[in-house]
């Protein structure tokens, strides 16, 4: 399926486009070339995910901005705030949360309320960002067109555990993520693509 609708901006960060607008996920690292964002949804505060420089560059006055409650204390704009298992709207699209949390580390606990995305695009297509995340139950009952999943081990799934998380979202299309900084190398997208039975796409950072 296309997939260059989707922009893997390093790490956790992707613009996603839909017609003329811009969704950002997680914006940090940003080039200087991005374009200013419709929407802008926080999956957490860590400073990898919450970059305020690179909310700024993007956010216009029309901007709206999806956070979670201890992220949007941080952020100095009006924020819509939300948590795990919730189905609302922003602007064009709908929207649904999903718990992200981890379960051999401290790093992410369930009770912070931290979360993923699935966003419904204009045309019906429905991508999902898992956030920072294990292989939870919440995360394997997630239904999507394409799946954003963290892989790098140490502070979320590996290689393998994404894979098999993505056999039983059964997604069209899986894109692996939070490798190649701080955490993670190729090789465990390598081994997302291994593992998953459809189709894997491994990006190059846009920088």
């Amino acid at each position: 399926m296309d997939h260059q609708f989707i922009h893997w901006l390093g790490h956790a960060s992707f613009r996603v486009e839909d017609g003329e607008q811009s969704i950002y996920i997680d914006p940090w690292k940003l080039p200087s070339s991005c374009p200013p964002a419709s929407l802008i949804l926080i999956t957490h505060p860590h400073y990898d995910h919450l970059s305020l420089p690179d909310i700024r560059r993007i956010a216009t006055p029309d901007t709206v901005v999806l956070a979670t409650a201890d992220a949007a204390k941080q952020i100095p704009l009006h924020c819509k705030l939300v948590h795990p298992g919730q189905a609302l709207s922003a602007l064009l699209w709908r929207i649904e949360t999903v718990a992200a949390y981890t379960l051999k580390s401290t790093s992410h606990p369930m009770a912070h309320g931290w979360v993923g995305y699935t966003v419904t695009l204009e045309s019906g297509m429905t991508v999902f960002h898992s956030g920072d995340t294990d292989r939870t139950p919440e995360l394997e009952a997630v239904r999507a067109d394409v799946a954003l999943l963290a892989c790098g081990g140490t502070y979320t799934m590996n290689g393998a555990e994404a894979g098999e998380a993505a056999n039983r979202i059964a997604p069209r299309l899986v894109i692996p993520m939070h490798w190649g900084d701080i955490v993670g190398s190729r090789s465990e997208a390598e081994i997302v693509r291994k593992t998953f039975t459809g189709d894997t796409v491994i990006k190059e950072p846009e920088r």
